[in-house]
């Protein structure tokens, strides 16, 4: 059984459909693209998955139908959602930030139908576990995430997504704006994630083509709220690549 599954998914911004019949699977220690130009419902199908727009149709996370759920209960489930543009809370340190991956908010405490609160070693061997990955975070940790750069905000980001530990991650652009260097210590990153955890999937929505070939097992291309391809990175021909992206 897939660990995610959307079946004839329709998303909906109102009266204005956005999705149009999206069907596709994530296996377990699967990484799994979903590629297209801008507007073409990347973002809007992350949305679906964690009940933040209105949709039709099944999604399913291990079995469990997620279009019954309030969408705060989606994340407990083991999901863990990377949005792409704001993606921190700037009036928050960093260090509270990055906790809310471990599910404890500013006051270290968690939220409700958590388990009991790690001790404070525990959670500083975690925070010390990705933090390893992320060397120039170290001296920030008392920092209104506010005040960081760009693409510390969005190291911070992947790293809290990381420290959830969920078995699945939703990540939506995150190299968008990142120079090369770091576009490189992304990819890495995501590839120890899964090597880390076998089981762990991640569906990574993303404009950078040949990081997802490179990255992905399989992939999906959307076009207009539809998906146009699917397949394994070396079936994607250059005519293809240039037929559904443009490119």
């Amino acid at each position: 059984m897939a660990l995610l599954e959307l079946d004839r998914v329709e998303a909906f911004y109102g009266r204005s459909q956005a999705l149009w019949g999206i069907t596709l699977e994530v296996e377990p220690g699967e990484v799994v693209g979903l590629l297209g130009r801008n507007g073409m419902g990347k973002t809007t199908t992350l949305k679906a998955i964690m009940g933040l727009v209105r949709t039709r149709g099944r999604i399913a996370f291990a079995g469990e139908e997620l279009t019954r759920l309030p969408a705060y209960k989606i994340p407990r489930l083991g999901i863990a959602y990377l949005p792409q543009g704001e993606r921190l809370f700037p009036q928050l340190t960093l260090r509270e930030n990055l906790l809310l991956g471990l599910g404890l908010g500013p006051n270290r405490r968690r939220g409700r139908r958590r388990v009991k609160p790690d001790s404070d070693s525990d959670i500083d061997i975690d925070l010390d576990e990705v933090l390893q990955h992320f060397p120039q975070l170290r001296g920030r940790l008392d920092q209104p995430a506010g005040t960081l750069s760009g693409g510390e905000q969005q190291m911070a980001a992947l790293a809290r997504a990381l420290l959830a530990r969920a078995r699945l991650l939703l990540l939506d652009e995150p190299t968008e704006g990142l120079m090369p260097s770091l576009v490189r210590k992304v990819s890495e990153l995501l590839r120890e994630a899964k090597a880390e955890d076998e089981g762990r999937a991640i569906l990574l929505a993303e404009q950078r083509v040949e990081l997802a070939l490179e990255l992905c097992d399989r992939i999906y291309i959307l076009e207009r709220g539809r998906l146009s391809w699917s397949g394994r990175p070396g079936e994607l021909t250059p005519e293809e690549l240039q037929a559904h992206m443009g490119l």
